[in-house]
């Protein structure tokens, strides 16, 4: 029995392979052996062509690594381009791309050029200081209030205990106080009174 004439015989699946396996584009593949991709994708779904499944795979993984091996090439080597002034061609010059480079080191050599996951980053770095010193901000803030209140309240102490003593020795109980200073000026010049 002959095979129809649009079939995919073995030898025009092994034309096709080649070809995959060659460039890496199915469509190129197809059009080489002249047969449509749907018929190419049902031929590879059928039960039975695992075999054909399974070199289609292969071929494009080679088609892909050729591809890979392609790039870099170019990333290693550079890329030859033409100098042009006023419309002359002055010369060449070899150009390379950076970012093709570093694709390459950071998915061929990811532990050490990729995205380091225990390292934290800079922004969470930032947020740590940030919170660190806000810490230590506001515990200064807590110690200077602290202090402040104290020295307040000791101030008053002073201002009351002259008042205080004002009172029961019959003289006003501001006697001694200068209503346009503040308590602090005021605790001051009782302070030095009372060590003389």
């Amino acid at each position: 029995m002959r095979p129809r004439k649009n079939s995919i015989t073995p030898d025009l699946q092994r034309a096709f392979i080649a070809h995959l396996a060659a460039t890496g584009i199915v469509t190129s593949a197809a059009r080489h052996i002249g047969r449509s991709m749907e018929a190419l994708y049902k031929l590879r779904q059928r039960p039975g062509a695992e075999s054909f499944r399974a070199a289609w795979d292969a071929a494009v993984d080679r088609g892909v690594a050729r591809l890979e091996d392609c790039a870099l090439a170019r990333a290693i080597e550079g890329e030859e381009r033409m100098v042009v002034s006023q419309g002359n061609l002055i010369g060449t010059e070899r150009r390379h791309n950076e970012g093709l480079v570093m694709f390459f080191l950071r998915h061929r050599r990811p532990e050490r050029y990729g995205p380091q996951s225990t390292a934290p980053s800079r922004e969470e770095i930032e947020a740590e200081l940030y919170a660190e010193l806000e810490k230590r901000a506001m515990a200064a803030a807590r110690d200077y209030i602290s202090r402040e209140r104290s020295q307040q309240v000791g101030e008053l102490i002073v201002l009351l205990e002259h008042m205080v003593a004002n009172k029961l020795d019959g003289r006003p109980f501001i006697a001694g106080i200068d209503t346009k200073k503040t308590i602090r000026e005021n605790a001051e010049i009782l302070r030095t009174k009372i060590s003389d």
